[in-house]
C-alpha cells in the first residue's frame, strides 16, 4: 500500500526546508566572479599554495560577513579612481566621505586578516 503526500503538505515541507537553510542571502551577496577575482589576486600576493587558497578564501568569507557587497564595490571603485591622475582623481583623494568608505574596507580587511592569517597558525 503506497501513501502519497498531499500536494499542500509537500509544498509546506519544501518551504520549511528552504527557510531552514542556515546561510542568509546577505552573507553571500558577493558574486562568484568577484569572489574568484579576490581569491586569485590574494593567492598571487601570498603564493600559489593550498594553504594560500584556504587563507584567501577564509579572508574573503570574513570580509563578506563584515562588509556588504555594495560597500565593497564603493570602496574598491574609490581606490581604483585614486590610482589615476588629474582633476577627477583629486576629488576621490580629498573627500572625507570617500576616505570613510575606504577606511571601512581597510578595517574589514584587517579583521579578516586577523581571523584567517594570524588565528590559523
Amino acid at each position: 500500500m503506497t501513501r502519497r503526500i498531499p500536494e499542500a503538505l509537500a509544498a509546506a515541507l519544501l518551504a520549511a526546508a528552504v527557510l531552514a537553510v542556515p546561510a542568509r542571502a546577505e552573507d553571500n551577496d558577493y558574486p562568484t566572479d568577484v569572489r574568484a577575482d579576490y581569491v586569485f589576486g590574494c593567492m598571487a600576493a601570498n603564493g600559489q599554495t593550498r594553504e594560500a587558497l584556504e587563507k584567501c578564501s577564509c579572508s574573503l568569507d570574513a570580509l563578506a560577513a563584515i562588509l556588504p557587497y555594495d560597500k565593497y564595490v564603493q570602496a574598491s571603485t574609490i581606490l581604483s579612481m585614486r590610482q589615476g591622475i588629474g582633476q577627477r582623481t583629486t576629488a576621490f583623494k580629498s573627500t572625507k566621505m570617500f576616505d570613510d568608505k575606504v577606511a571601512d574596507l581597510r578595517r574589514a580587511q584587517a579583521e579578516a586578516e586577523i581571523r584567517c592569517y594570524r588565528g590559523a597558525s
